[in-house]
C-alpha cells in the first residue's frame, strides 16, 4: 500500500512540475498585428452532419478577413449543404465542396481534409472543425504566432465551452493531458516525438503541408493531427502551439453519448494501442483522483494525493480560464470516464456514422 501511495505521489508531482513550467511558458493566443505582409489564407472546414454547428460558427469565420472559406460536405444527411449554400449566397468567399466517396484505407476526416487541401488557393491552409467558434482577429493571431515563431505549422487548442455537468467534468482533461505531460520547450526541439497538435485548428504554410506529406501521409491514422505534427518536425519544419484564450473556442460534444463516442475513439491511441496500458491508466486515475479520499480514512497520507489532484485542476483552470469551483469535480472525472475507457477498449467503433476497426 505504501508503494502505491509513493508511486501516486511521484506521478502527480511530475505532472505538477510540468504544469508549473507550462503556466509561464505555454503560449495563449492574443490580439496582435503582423509585422510583415499578411499571407492569403484558405479556411478549410470538413463537415459531416454539422448543420447545427455551422449555423453558429460560420458567422465567426466570415469576419476573419480570409480569402476563401471552403466547406466540404462529407455525405451529410442533415442539411449541412443547405446551410453552407445559404451562407455562400451572402458571401462569395464561402464555397461548398461535395465530398467524393471515401477510398479504402482512409479515415473520414483525413479524406475530407485531403480534398480541401487540393481545392485550396491560399498560401496558408488553415483547417478548422465545424464546431470551432472564431472571435474577431482570431486568424490574425494565428498568423502572427506563425510569423513570430517562423513556424510552418501552428496548432491551437481552443477554449472548451462546457454547459453540462459531464462536459465540465471531462473536457478540461484535454487541456490536462497537454499541459501536464508536454513541457512546452520540447516543442521547439527538432525531435519528432516531442510533438502535439489539435485537429480542431491546424494552420500550415503550403510549403510545410507538402513537405509533411499532408493528410495523404496519415490517411489511416485516428490521431492524424499528432502524426502530422510529428511528420512536420521530421521534415525539418518548425511547430508552434497555443491555447485559444478568448479568441478561439469550441463546443465539442452536446451529450454524454457524443463524448463517449468521440473521446473513446482516441483514448487507446494515446496509450500505444495497448489495452493493458489503457486498463492501468484507468486504475491509476481512479486511485489518484477518486479512491484517494476513502483511502485517507485508513492512511491519512492519502490526503496529500487528493490535495495534489485538486491543486492540479486549480492551476489548470487558471491557465485555461475556467471557473475555480470546477476543482470540486475532480473526484468525479474517473467515474464519468468509465464508459469512455470501456468503449476505447473495443476492437471496433462507430464515428460519424462510419464503422472502423482498431
Amino acid at each position: 500500500m505504501l508503494f502505491l501511495l509513493y508511486a501516486t505521489l511521484a506521478w502527480l508531482g511530475l505532472k505538477l512540475g510540468i504544469l508549473l513550467l507550462n503556466l509561464g511558458l505555454f503560449p495563449v493566443l492574443r490580439r496582435e498585428q503582423l509585422q510583415g505582409k499578411r499571407p492569403t489564407v484558405s479556411l478549410l472546414v470538413p463537415a459531416r452532419n454539422e448543420a447545427h454547428n455551422l449555423r453558429e460558427t460560420l458567422p465567426g469565420m466570415l469576419i476573419q478577413g480570409v480569402q476563401e472559406i471552403l466547406v466540404l460536405d462529407d455525405h451529410s444527411t442533415d442539411g449541412t449543404a443547405e446551410v453552407v449554400e445559404a451562407f455562400s449566397r451572402q458571401d462569395a468567399r464561402v464555397r461548398l465542396l461535395p465530398g467524393l466517396p471515401k477510398p479504402e484505407g482512409w479515415m473520414g476526416k483525413t479524406w475530407a481534409c485531403h480534398q480541401l487541401a487540393q481545392a485550396a488557393q491560399g498560401e496558408v491552409l488553415l483547417f478548422t472543425d465545424a464546431d470551432v467558434y472564431w472571435q474577431k482577429h482570431g486568424v490574425r493571431a494565428v498568423l502572427a504566432r506563425m510569423e513570430r515563431e517562423q513556424a510552418g505549422l501552428v496548432s491551437v487548442y481552443p477554449h472548451q465551452m462546457t454547459l453540462s455537468l459531464a462536459e465540465r467534468v471531462l473536457l478540461p482533461l484535454i487541456d490536462d493531458v497537454l499541459l501536464c505531460y508536454l513541457p512546452y520547450p520540447l516543442v521547439a526541439t527538432p525531435f519528432p516525438s516531442a510533438a502535439a497538435a489539435n485537429g480542431q485548428v491546424m494552420a500550415f504554410t503550403r510549403q510545410t503541408y507538402l513537405a509533411s506529406g499532408g493528410h495523404a501521409a496519415v490517411r489511416g491514422e485516428v490521431l492524424e493531427d499528432v502524426r502530422l505534427a510529428q511528420k512536420t518536425k521530421a521534415a525539418g519544419e518548425r511547430l508552434a502551439l497555443a491555447l485559444g484564450g478568448g479568441l478561439v473556442a469550441v463546443r465539442m460534444y452536446r451529450s454524454f453519448q457524443e463524448m463517449a463516442e468521440g473521446l473513446g475513439k482516441n483514448l487507446i491511441e494515446f496509450h500505444g494501442k495497448s489495452r493493458m496500458i489503457l486498463a492501468l491508466s484507468y486504475l491509476g486515475h481512479l486511485t489518484a483522483y477518486t479512491l484517494c479520499w476513502p483511502l485517507a480514512l485508513l492512511e491519512p497520507a492519502w490526503l496529500w494525493v487528493g490535495g495534489l489532484g485538486l491543486l492540479e485542476r486549480f492551476l489548470l483552470s487558471l491557465k485555461t480560464g475556467r471557473e475555480a469551483w470546477e476543482v470540486l469535480l475532480v473526484p468525479l472525472a474517473p467515474l464519468f470516464s468509465t464508459p469512455i475507457y470501456l468503449r476505447s477498449g473495443q476492437r471496433t467503433y462507430t464515428w460519424k456514422g462510419r464503422e472502423y476497426s482498431r
